[in-house]
């Protein structure tokens, strides 16, 4: 098929020599390559830059659903025959959906990229959302709810996220409810699906051996059916306000008390993304990290005890996490507060900075070591940077981050009036309020 393309410039990094290159076609889809000639395999994903918090509450759960429902057949294959055909030739596909995404993967050997590209295309373009396959998933899916919500680590992190962003779709359950859930119908799967499921709201990448201009040959063909006209860029929620809480759930039979002690943190691109990184690691990143040796290693009072950030386009969290006996909360809540005091009023060693920088960079570049890996990061710097960054521009902004720089985001971040509590378990006597939160 010969189509006219507009092609950005390759982006090269200099030292690496990462070969990236851009395509927008004709109908607007953007197609992201990296070519790693060294590989074997491709691994290529459509992105849907769109996911649970664009979503109404009405339909809470319908980004997951759509997600499900494309594997249960096309216009021209039915779910049996895409599994034959993904281990014919022995690729690996998949999807998923997260508060901002919903992405489509398949890796495969580098010859069999045609046939595979056929099977991703197929499948995110041509679902037949037949009603017979929609009332089986949702009771597939229902079934997940609930699966979901005998698991106290997944509770306590809903129950967290659901207060903490309270009123706000980022706040509301990636799967949906069951009521939600058991509303939706073709009418309404198919509405969402042609407000999502368009060029402007889509990014095309893939990663491995692979020719850009021949592949974008290929995409062209496989994609040629989606028209330009097809919708608008979604538009975006606005800016959702963390609401600092104490939320304390009862639940006899646990034995344990899931914990998740919170501030609200920075969205993705925010400029000292690199020194939140680095404060998430000395405070509980890692073996190292103060809370695992303070809590764990020193006085064995859980078994898992760990800090994450959880970075969104206009917001974030830095959460610790924690499960131990109901008789330990109280003391593992304290030293957690007493870290955080600690690293606001007393610089991090030169050591302990140096050891985070190490451990940040070593799993950043670990992290790109795989095609199926190089094909995310494509597509995400490019839906929330619309650039792309050398492996050696990372770690120079992570070897840019002083003891003083971590000293001054921790005092603005860890602020005792911000701070949100979330407990899940037996429960028993315990009994806290806002007050005893201060660090």
């Amino acid at each position: 098929m010969s189509v006219t393309l507009a092609e950005n410039a390759s982006t090269l990094t200099n030292t690496h020599l990462r070969d990236i290159r851009t395509t927008t076609l004709p109908n607007g889809l953007l197609v992201l390559t990296e070519r790693m000639p060294h590989l074997r395999s491709v691994s290529m994903g459509v992105w849907i830059d769109s996911g649970s918090r664009d979503e109404t509450a009405a339909v809470n759960g319908i980004s997951h659903f759509i997600e499900h429902m494309v594997f249960k057949g096309t216009t021209t294959r039915s779910a049996q025959q895409f599994a034959r055909e993904v281990d014919a030739i022995g690729g690996n596909l998949d999807a998923f959906t997260g508060k901002e995404t919903i992405c489509f993967n398949i890796k495969v050997l580098d010859e069999n990229v045609p046939a595979a590209l056929d099977l991703l295309s197929d499948l995110v373009l041509h679902p037949t959302f037949s009603p017979d396959d929609l009332a089986k998933e949702q009771g597939v899916i229902l079934e997940e709810i609930k699966m979901d919500e005998d698991n106290p680590d997944y509770l306590v992190h809903e129950l967290f996220t659901q207060n903490f962003w309270k009123g706000n779709a980022l706040g509301r359950p990636i799967l949906g409810t069951a009521k939600t859930v058991s509303s939706f119908n073709q009418a309404i799967v198919l509405e969402e699906y042609a407000r999502r499921f368009t060029p402007a709201n889509m990014v095309f990448s893939a990663a491995g051996n692979l020719d850009h201009d021949s592949f974008v040959e290929q995409v062209a063909t496989a994609f040629s059916s989606l028209s330009a006209s097809t919708g608008d860029k979604l538009l975006r929620t606005p800016a959702p306000t963390a609401t600092p809480h104490l939320t304390l759930k009862s639940k006899k039979s646990l034995e344990q008390v899931q914990f998740c002690l919170a501030v609200p943190a920075l969205p993705v691109a925010a400029p000292e993304r690199y020194a939140a990184y680095l404060l998430n690691s000395i405070l509980g990143g890692g073996m190292s990290s103060r809370l695992f040796q303070s809590i764990r290693e020193d006085r064995g009072l859980a078994y898992s005890i760990y800090s994450e950030i959880n970075p969104f386009r206009d917001t974030g969290s830095l959460a610790v996490y924690a499960g131990c006996s109901p008789d330990k909360v109280q003391e593992v809540l304290d030293l957690t507060l007493a870290e955080f005091t600690r690293i606001k009023q007393s610089p991090v060693t030169t050591e302990e900075l140096d050891r985070a920088r190490n451990q940040t960079k070593g799993n950043m570049v670990l992290g790109l070591e795989s095609s199926s890996s190089r094909m995310s990061s494509l597509a995400r710097q490019q839906m929330y940077w619309g650039k792309f960054f050398s492996l050696d521009e990372i770690t120079a902004e992570i070897d840019r981050v002083t003891v003083d720089d971590l000293q001054q985001l921790a005092n603005r971040l860890l602020q005792s009036d911000q701070l949100t509590l979330t407990l899940l378990g037996n429960l028993g006597p315990l009994k806290l309020t806002r007050t005893d939160l201060v660090c």
